[in-house]
C-alpha cells in the first residue's frame, strides 16, 4: 500500500511523512523529489529549460511510478510518499500506473489555511547555494498556492481524505493519518487501470459519430491524452466484439450491429511499451438521444466530447491522430486500410 500525502508547499508533508513511518508498521519513506534532482543531472539543460516544474516532464511521472513499484517490490509493507500533486491529469496518470501494478493508494491532503501556508513559506529555511537564490524559491512556492486553491475547489476535495493541519504538529498530523488508514476513513483510491502488458497486445477502438459527423473521444483518468472508446481484446474474444463490449462499459451505449473494420495499425514496440495491433471500427452515427446521454464510469474516464477532425488533432497523440485520419478516409472509401505506426503500407 502507498500512503500519498498531498498538499500545497508549506503544508508539512515531508515532516509529517517522517513521523508517519514510525507509526505505520513496516513502512518506508519515498520522496519523489529525489527523482527530480536526479533528472537535473541526467537531462540536457535545454530539455530542462522547457519546463518550470519537474512534474511536467513525462519521464518524471513515469519514473515515480516505476521507482515506487520497484521499491514496493523490494521492501513491501507501506510506502509513505510526501508529494504535491495539483494537476488532476498527473494524479490520474501516476495513481493509474500504480493501480496497473496492483498497488493500492490511500490519498491524504493536508489543508492548513492559506495564511498559515504563507507564513510557513516565509519562514522556511532555503539553502543559500540554490540556483537563482532564496527569493526565487520562495516565489515559486507562493505561485503554487493559487493552483492548490483551484485543485481543492474542483477535484482534490472529492478525491482525497482532507486533514486540516493548521493547529496540529507534524506528529499529531501523523497520528491522525495513521488512524484514518487503520480505520479505513482514508479509503483506497477508486481508479481503474488495466494490468501493464508483458507482450504485444491487440486493442480495438470504435468510432462513434453524432449527427454532425463529429467523432466521440474520451479522456481516460489513468493516462495522458484523449482516446477512442475501446480497449484491449481479451483472450478468446473477437476484436469487433471487444470493441462493442468496451463501448458499453465506457459510455453506456450498446451497439446492436457488429461494427465495420476501418483500420488495422501495427504499433511497433517502443520501450517501455510493447506495441501490437490496433484496430478501429465504425460504430456508426448515434441518434441525438444517445449522443446526449453518454455515461462515463468515474474511476476510468474523466470526460467525453464530440470533435471535428481538426479538433481531434489538438487532443490526440500524433500516431493516434493519424490512425483516426486514415479511419475517416477508409469510412468514406468503404474499404479498410492497413497501417504501420499510422502510415499506410
Amino acid at each position: 500500500m502507498i500512503v500519498w500525502i498531498n498538499g500545497a508547499f508549506g503544508a508539512g508533508k515531508t515532516s509529517t511523512a517522517r513521523e508517519l513511518i514510525d507509526l505505520l508498521p513496516n513502512s518506508t519513506l519515498f520522496d519523489p523529489e529525489i527523482i527530480g534532482s536526479g533528472l537535473s543531472c541526467l537531462l540536457p539543460p535545454k530539455h530542462l529549460a522547457e519546463v518550470s516544474d519537474f512534474q511536467d516532464l513525462p519521464i518524471w511521472r513515469r519514473l515515480v511510478v516505476d521507482t515506487a513499484a520497484a521499491l514496493f517490490a523490494e521492501v513491501g509493507g507501506v510506502l509513505v510518499v510526501p508529494m504535491t500533486l495539483l494537476r488532476q491529469e498527473y494524479r490520474d496518470e501516476i495513481f493509474g500506473g500504480l493501480a496497473a501494478r496492483r498497488i493500492p493508494v490511500r490519498h491524504i491532503a493536508l489543508t492548513p489555511a492559506e495564511t498559515i501556508l504563507r507564513a510557513r513559506i516565509a519562514g522556511r529555511e532555503v539553502p543559500a547555494d540554490l540556483p537563482r537564490g532564496e527569493l526565487r524559491v520562495r516565489q515559486w512556492a507562493y505561485d503554487h498556492i493559487e493552483p492548490y486553491r483551484t485543485a481543492l475547489a474542483t477535484w482534490l476535495a472529492a478525491d482525497a481524505h482532507l486533514l486540516d493541519t493548521g493547529a496540529l504538529t507534524a506528529h499529531e498530523t501523523a497520528v491522525r493519518i495513521a488512524e484514518a488508514v487503520r480505520t479505513g476513513a482514508a479509503p483506497v483510491c477508486d481508479i481503474v487501470q488495466s494490468p501493464e502488458p508483458t507482450a504485444e497486445t491487440l486493442a480495438s477502438g470504435v468510432l462513434l459519430f453524432d449527427d454532425q459527423d463529429r467523432v466521440l473521444l474520451v479522456d481516460p483518468t489513468y493516462k495522458a491524452g484523449w482516446e477512442f472508446p475501446g480497449g484491449v481484446v481479451e483472450p478468446g474474444e473477437a476484436p469487433a466484439r471487444a470493441g462493442m463490449r468496451e463501448v458499453a462499459e465506457e459510455t453506456g451505449i450498446r451497439l446492436h450491429d457488429v461494427p465495420r473494420l476501418l483500420v488495422v495499425d501495427w504499433e511497433s514496440p517502443t520501450p517501455p511499451g510493447f506495441g501490437g495491433l490496433r484496430m478501429l471500427f465504425d460504430g456508426g452515427r448515434l441518434n441525438s438521444g444517445a449522443a446526449r446521454n453518454v455515461l462515463l464510469p468515474g474511476p476510468e474516464l474523466r470526460d467525453w466530447r464530440f470533435v471535428t477532425e481538426q479538433e481531434a488533432a489538438d487532443l490526440l497523440p500524433p500516431v493516434r491522430y493519424e490512425r483516426l485520419r486514415w479511419a475517416l478516409y477508409a469510412r468514406e472509401r468503404g474499404a479498410a486500410v492497413y497501417l504501420e505506426a499510422g502510415v499506410p503500407v
